[in-house]
């Protein structure tokens, strides 16, 4: 088995057409976007999807997954968008900063 390069290839099988289908429900259940009315002359950011195979230790297959990405490289700053910045942070991180602030004082 191997990732798909293109949603054409991926479309052609069940297992990945079932991993978009929960991508897209689970989207849609996090409320990650609503659809709007683009302002005159301007397109909206085209996307993909992106594949991957999630292994087991033991090499089997645990599951497929497929994401929905944004072609964020085709946007002009200034006319598509304005800050970049998003605030992401793993709780790995998160504790680890506690840490040091208890230690420290």
């Amino acid at each position: 088995m191997v990732e798909p390069t293109s949603y054409s290839t991926a479309v052609k099988d069940l297992g990945w057409c079932k991993a978009m289908d929960v991508e897209l429900q689970a989207l849609e259940e996090n409320q990650t976007w609503i659809l709007i009315d683009l302002p005159p002359g301007k397109d909206a950011v085209d996307y993909k999807y992106v594949y991957k195979i999630k292994r087991n230790s033991d090499g089997s297959v645990e599951r497929l997954k497929a994401r929905v990405v944004a072609k964020g490289y085709t946007q002009q700053e200034g006319i598509d968008y304005h800050e970049t910045f998003s605030l992401v942070a793993k709780m790995v991180t998160v504790r680890y900063l506690l840490l040091v602030a208890v230690v420290r004082d």
